[in-house]
């Protein structure tokens, strides 16, 4: 003997449940203007925003940093934070030791050949 299915009644199911809320942040004015393109269309504001953000591409200006670029930002950082320790102690009183002397003299060769460098590369 086969069960057969009673229809309940009802609204029929939807094959895609839309059921995951996204929060969108905008102004007033921005709200009013996508709120009457979508009415242009016919179509509700949440199904606009769906099919902009779905169908539409963008196109992002990326800006590519030359490899050169990237190593002396990673220089740069490396020896900011050397001399931001080494500042550190001097502002809290602290006598600088033979060796953050040292390491003092060798961040400002290498500073003085990082900007070398950069001189270099926009000649």
């Amino acid at each position: 003997m086969e069960k057969v299915k009673k229809n309940k009644g009802g609204r029929p199911a939807k094959e895609i449940k839309r059921n995951i809320t996204i929060t969108v942040h905008c102004s007033a004015f921005e709200k009013r203007l996508l709120r009457e393109k979508s009415k242009d269309f016919g179509i509700s504001l949440s199904e606009y925003l769906r099919q902009t953000g779905l169908d539409h591409k963008i196109i992002r200006h990326r800006k590519d940093y030359p490899k050169e670029a990237l190593v002396l930002n990673g220089m740069l950082n490396h020896i900011a934070a050397n001399l931001n320790q080494i500042a550190k102690k001097r502002n809290s009183g602290e006598e600088l030791g033979a060796y953050r002397r040292i390491q003092l003299e060798e961040l400002s060769e290498q500073l003085h050949l990082l900007t070398q460098q950069i001189r270099n590369y926009f000649i």
